[in-house]
């Protein structure tokens, strides 16, 4: 495998993909050679970058500039088509949550990279939170038994500082709705730690969002797991002000696990036969957008798995598979609720 740097373009420059070069560029293996955005550069703060910048992706790739990479950072409507596009000038690509706002989209991905033999990064950073890795570990040394139910709770507020009139965000088609644009983390960690899941059944309604989205503000989705077990995500977007939290409580055969926070960040709760739980380090602060947060900052994990891949031949922390089946867990939710 190669030593030199990896080189990076970037796809979008709002919130996400600002954190996404500032982690770049703090990276020594990695070289930010290109940003893209359809604004002009004076109005998205960064100017910090003295490297070329183009309006268009397609200006961008008819270009000759040299990149390894491209991280598609972009509203969730155009990740799969500029992803297809990137991988067609022979990149591979880093692609924010969601993969694709369907499965058939996230498939013809995955496809477009096997046939010009390059790799997709599925980005779902709360995979490296230390409770996550901690609740990984037990459930891979099934130090819990079986699995007898799983309930995760995310409370959020989005409310008109989010959604403002000039942003993608609330619209159908650009953002494809709660469970993908604010929830589709969770989807995967449950995905990650249990499996797929069957059976399902969901409730969704919009209490005080329709004059700001096109799509629902709160659902109760249960399920049953494939693996063994029942589920429930219940969430929302309605809570006054600021978030709540996003909790898992786990109840299996040795004991019982809940980690709660904001951001599925503390544990709560740890009560398990013949174990005692271990100190763990602490979770990085979710990601400070002014008058909302995000999930936990860990985009630095996620820049560096890309180059140990690239230079080291190691594993995807989050594969294409992986990120497609959560798209496609994503839209069977939403279709057992029509």
């Amino acid at each position: 495998m190669s030593k030199k740097n990896i080189k990076f373009a970037i796809v979008g420059c709002g919130h996400i993909g600002k954190r996404h070069a500032e982690m770049i560029s703090r990276n020594s293996n990695a070289d930010l050679v290109a940003l893209i955005d359809i604004k002009p550069k004076e109005e998205l703060n960064i100017s910090q970058y003295d490297i070329p910048f183009y309006s268009s992706l397609e200006s961008f790739l008819k270009s000759d500039i040299s990149t390894d990479v491209v991280t598609i950072a972009t509203p969730n409507g155009l990740h799969a088509s500029q992803a297809i596009k990137a991988l067609e000038a022979n990149n591979h690509v880093v692609i924010e949550k969601p993969l694709a706002l369907s499965k058939a989209d996230a498939e013809a991905v995955i496809f477009k990279a096997l046939s010009v033999s390059k790799q997709i990064f599925a980005v779902m950073q709360n995979r490296y939170s230390p409770p996550s890795v901690w609740i990984k570990d037990l459930i891979d040394k099934n130090l819990l038994g079986d699995i007898y139910s799983v309930h995760i709770n995310s409370f959020w507020n989005r409310d008109e500082r989010y959604y403002t009139k000039d942003s993608w965000h609330g619209d159908k088609k650009m953002d494809g709705g709660t469970l993908f644009t604010q929830f589709s983390h969770f989807i995967d960690i449950m995905y990650w730690l249990f499996g797929d899941i069957a059976n399902i059944k969901s409730v969704m309604k919009d209490f005080k969002h329709q004059k700001m989205t096109d799509f629902e503000d709160a659902g109760i989705v249960n399920f049953e797991f494939v693996n063994g077990g029942i589920g429930s995500f219940n969430f929302s977007t309605v809570v006054w002000n600021k978030n709540m939290e996003s909790s898992m409580t786990i109840i299996a055969e040795n004991g019982s696990i809940k980690i709660g926070g904001q951001y599925m960040n503390e544990v709560e709760h740890c009560h398990i036969k013949d174990y005692e739980m271990p100190v763990l380090e602490p979770t990085n602060p979710g990601n400070d957008y002014g008058s909302y947060k995000g999930s936990a900052q860990n985009h630095h994990y996620v820049i560096q798995n890309v180059i140990d891949v690239l230079q080291k031949g190691k594993t995807i922390s989050t594969n294409a598979l992986e990120g497609m089946k959560v798209v496609d867990i994503i839209e069977r939710i939403y279709q057992s609720a029509k």
